[in-house]
C-alpha cells in the first residue's frame, strides 16, 4: 500500500510534486529532481492562465477566466501574492514587483488602505473604518516578504491601534459605536470581537518578524482558539482560495467560514505549540478527517484533495512541540445563534 506521501506525488501538477519533495521529503534545492520540476512550472496550465490575468498596473481583477465574482482588485491582488508566495515566487520576479507596487501606491496617508476601494460591494458606507481594509492587503504583502519594508510600518501601527482592549478586533467603527456583529462572527469572552476581522488581522501580523510573536498577537490567537468548533466541511477552504480552487469573495464575510486548518497555520507562525490542548485537538481533528490512506477528501472539489492534504501534513509538521506559548482562554463551545428559550 502506498504511503500518503507517495500518493501526493501522483498528482499531475509539477508544482505540488515539487512542494511535496521539498517540504515533506526534505529534498535540497540543488536536487536534480527538484530542479527538473521547477523548470516545468511553465507547463502548469492553471498557473499560466493566472499569470496572464495580471493587469498592466500590477493588479488582478479576477483570478481565473471562469471567475465572475465581484471582488475588489485590492483583495484579489492580495490573494494573488499569497498564491505566488506559496508557489515559490520571490521579490525578484517581475509579477511580484508590479503587484506590490500597485498595493503600496493605494495606501492612505495614515497607512491604511481606502475602505471603499477594499469593499467591492460598497456595503461599508456607514463605517469609518474596518480592520480588514488594511489586514487583507497587508497579508498579501507580508506573505511575499514585504512586512519589514519601512514604508509599511504605519500600516501595521494603524492595524494594531484598532485592536479592542480585550485583545481582538471589532467589525469596525460605525457612527459612534462598534459595528454590527453577526452571530457567526462572534468570539467567546468578548462583547465586540469579530472573528472575521480578528482572523484577517492575525494573518497580516503573523508574517511580521517582530509583531508575529508579540504579546498582543498571542492574546488575540488565544481568544480565537477558545472557540470550540469542528467544521469538517470547511477544512482547507482558505487554502483553496489561495491555490485557486475556491473563489475569493466577500469583505465583512471574507472569513465567514471557520477553517480549522487556517487556525492551525496561525498557530504555526505565531508560536502556539502542541502542549496547548486546543492546538492538539485541532491536529487530532484534522487527522481524523482523513481516510484510511491518510488523504483528506475535499468533497466540494475532489481534485483539490491532494493539495489540502499536503498543506495539512506540512502545517502539522511545523507546529513546535514546546515554546514560550501560554494560554489564558478556556475552550468554549460555540453556537452562532443560540436557541432562545420560549416563554410559554
Amino acid at each position: 500500500m502506498l504511503s500518503i506521501e507517495s500518493i501526493l506525488l501522483t498528482d499531475p501538477s509539477p508544482i505540488l510534486r515539487y512542494l511535496v519533495l521539498k517540504n515533506i521529503f526534505n529534498k535540497k534545492e540543488d536536487d536534480p529532481e527538484l530542479l527538473e520540476l521547477r523548470q516545468s512550472f511553465c507547463t502548469d496550465q492553471r498557473l499560466n492562465e493566472f499569470l496572464s490575468l495580471q493587469q498592466k498596473n500590477g493588479s488582478w481583477e479576477r483570478l481565473s477566466k471562469e471567475d465572475h465574482i465581484s471582488a475588489s482588485p485590492i483583495v484579489l491582488t492580495s490573494v494573488a501574492l499569497c498564491k505566488l508566495s506559496f508557489f515559490g515566487f520571490t521579490q525578484k520576479d517581475e509579477c511580484i514587483k508590479k503587484a506590490a507596487d500597485y498595493l503600496i501606491k493605494l495606501r492612505s496617508k495614515d497607512g491604511s488602505w481606502p475602505l471603499r476601494a477594499a469593499d467591492a460591494m460598497s456595503r461599508s458606507k456607514e463605517y469609518s473604518w474596518v480592520p480588514l481594509q488594511t489586514a487583507l492587503p497587508l497579508r498579501g504583502l507580508g506573505a511575499i516578504g514585504y512586512a519589514v519594508y519601512p514604508v509599511l510600518a504605519s500600516s501595521y501601527i494603524w492595524l494594531l491601534e484598532k485592536m479592542l482592549p480585550d485583545g481582538a478586533w471589532p467589525t469596525g467603527w460605525a457612527g459612534n459605536n462598534y459595528g454590527y456583529l453577526a452571530g457567526y462572527r462572534r468570539m467567546p469572552h468578548s462583547r465586540w470581537a469579530c472573528r472575521s476581522n480578528t482572523t484577517g488581522a492575525l494573518l497580516a501580523l503573523s508574517y511580521h518578524p517582530e509583531y508575529r510573536m508579540s504579546e498582543p498577537v498571542k492574546k488575540a490567537l488565544d481568544m480565537l482558539l477558545a472557540r470550540e468548533t469542528k467544521d469538517t466541511a470547511n477544512i482547507g477552504h482558505d487554502h483553496g482560495r489561495i491555490i485557486g480552487f475556491e473563489p475569493a469573495r466577500g469583505f465583512f464575510t471574507y472569513f465567514a467560514k471557520y477553517d480549522p486548518l487556517l487556525t492551525l497555520q496561525l498557530c504555526s507562525r505565531i508560536g502556539a505549540d502542541k502542549n496547548d490542548q486546543r492546538v492538539k485537538n485541532i491536529i487530532e481533528f484534522l487527522l481524523s478527517s482523513c481516510n484510511n490512506s491518510g488523504l483528506f477528501e475535499y468533497k466540494q472539489k475532489p481534485h483539490f484533495s491532494k493539495w489540502v492534504t499536503y498543506e495539512i501534513l506540512r502545517t502539522i509538521e511545523s507546529i513546535p512541540d514546546t515554546s514560550e506559548w501560554q494560554s489564558n482562554e478556556p475552550s468554549t463551545p460555540f453556537q452562532a445563534y443560540p436557541k432562545m428559550k420560549k416563554r410559554f
